[in-house]
């Protein structure tokens, strides 16, 4: 039996919130941005977000970056691994890092630090979850959908083993 899945933010809720943090990242003026959506669990997010994004005037490029620190496990290794870069020249660009969740904050720390190291002007975090009290690393998204319990999630582009990413909402598995 398929286990069941409950609702913790559900696609309206989703979709409008994401809506307000492209109207957040405009009023930010962020000029000549480079999108940078971390690969995998931002997919979703980071697809919407931008739609919402050139619905609020921007015109951001947009590169992927294939960060792990969890493998097939449902906690942080605690060690970051760049699995595939970017092609793009940060130097002297704005950038806005995408990801589904700042939770220990290791993978985001590490993938600011790379892209100021590359000489990006300046790198802004944008996450559809926080965790606060999870942080390993001292770590603040500029723009933050919503506030997480302390709880596994899944959906909208979250996994549990490369499961249930496909989910149109965010959810806890609880059987």
């Amino acid at each position: 039996m398929p286990p069941t899945i409950r609702t913790l933010f559900d696609e309206g809720r989703i979709a409008a919130r994401t809506r307000e943090m492209a109207e957040e990242i405009a009023a930010a003026d962020p000029r000549d941005l480079l999108a940078v959506a971390v690969l995998k669990g931002s997919f979703m997010f980071a697809a919407d977000l931008l739609r919402a994004m050139h619905g609020a005037g921007l015109t951001p490029q947009v590169e992927f970056v294939h960060l792990s620190s969890y493998g097939a496990g449902t906690e942080s290794s605690g060690r970051v691994t760049v699995v595939r870069d970017i092609d793009s020249d940060v130097a002297g660009r704005a950038v806005l890092l995408v990801d589904d969740i700042l939770e220990s904050g290791r993978t985001l720390a590490f993938a600011r630090d790379l892209l100021l190291g590359r000489g990006a002007r300046r790198v802004l975090v944008a996450v559809m979850l926080e965790k606060p009290g999870k942080r390993a690393v001292p770590m603040d998204a500029e723009f933050v959908g919503f506030t997480c319990p302390d709880l596994f999630v899944v959906g909208y582009g979250m996994d549990a083993a490369h499961r249930f990413r496909q989910l149109p909402f965010i959810g806890v598995v609880e059987g």
